[in-house]
């Protein structure tokens, strides 16, 4: 088998639904070898009978076991070789998901789970994988939310958002002179399934809050409800998000941060006053929510 430029290696992480699925199928089908990690076998099922020779399956890697990431790792270096790919191009950081509850009732379980799925998880795999993106002057890329700025009740998700954006600039300059590059895709409201999911977990959730502690949060979570309803009809398609994922691994000179999705542009707009008036601002819109719940 040749060696070429142009054979390009790319793994995604989180590849069973949503931005995950939609950006391996649109890499596999623009050229890419798509590495697509799924936690389920029924998933990597799926993908192979997709019958696309450009999209290779792995499992299982949850990114919470420190063993799955050393093992699917070393699937990965032995696919490579045996396949005469010149590294690794990419890696496409998307697994986690999230959910929403104030923190006085945030569950700590499966909060401590999206820490490692998000953080610790792909720091873990980018040091298996970190010579292979060195020896193919690869690209290392994030999904987080658009901006930097406090958000009630997103804890779960906001958290992890703020130490991706610190992971993936500080990489950028720890990495800078080896000719890899670190990019941020800041996504907005994103039509998957996952939206719909975290508001039926809410839900139930909130079945079973003690009222002496849901009391305080009730009123401004019963408007949040409502205007994550509104919210929902304008998310952007997930295949927008895969073509600008796109656009980050191909571009000659790609930039650092991009952004894609409804009000994306608005929260990084926000992110750009002084934290004083962004709270200012916050802490009025939180009032008035709750007022609004009553």
């Amino acid at each position: 088998m040749i060696k070429t430029k142009q054979r390009r290696a790319v793994l995604v992480t989180g590849s069973s639904s949503g931005i995950g699925y939609h950006t391996s199928m649109y890499l596999a089908e623009n050229g890419f070898t798509v590495l697509a990690t799924v936690r389920k076998e029924s998933d990597a099922t799926r993908l192979r009978e997709m019958g696309n020779p450009n999209l290779i399956p792995f499992f299982p890697l949850d990114l919470t076991k420190p063993n799955q990431i050393e093992s699917t790792s070393e699937k990965i270096k032995g696919f490579l070789h045996s396949q005469d790919f010149n590294g690794l191009y990419g890696i496409v950081n998307i697994a986690g998901g999230g959910s929403i509850a104030p923190i006085e009732l945030l569950d700590t379980h499966a909060f401590h789970s999206e820490l490692k799925t998000r953080i610790l998880g792909p720091v873990i795999l980018l040091q298996h994988l970190l010579p292979l993106i060195r020896e193919a002057k690869g690209r290392i890329l994030w999904i987080a939310t658009p901006a930097l700025i406090p958000s009630p009740f997103l804890t779960d998700i906001h958290a992890c958002d703020f130490a991706v954006n610190f992971i993936a600039r500080t990489l950028k300059l720890e990495l800078s002179q080896s000719g890899i590059s670190s990019i941020l895709i800041r996504c907005g409201g994103i039509d998957t399934t996952s939206p719909q999911k975290t508001m039926n977990k809410l839900k139930e959730s909130m079945s079973k809050w003690p009222y002496e502690k849901l009391r305080y949060y009730k009123p401004t979570l019963e408007n949040l409800k409502k205007e994550f309803t509104e919210f929902d009809k304008k998310r952007t398609d997930p295949l927008r998000v895969a073509r600008v994922i796109h656009r980050a691994l191909t571009e000659t000179k790609p930039h650092s941060r991009y952004r894609v999705g409804y009000m994306s542009g608005f929260a990084a707009f926000l992110e750009l006053f002084p934290q004083p008036v962004v709270d200012w601002l916050l802490t009025r819109r939180y009032r008035n929510a709750g007022e609004a719940g009553k």
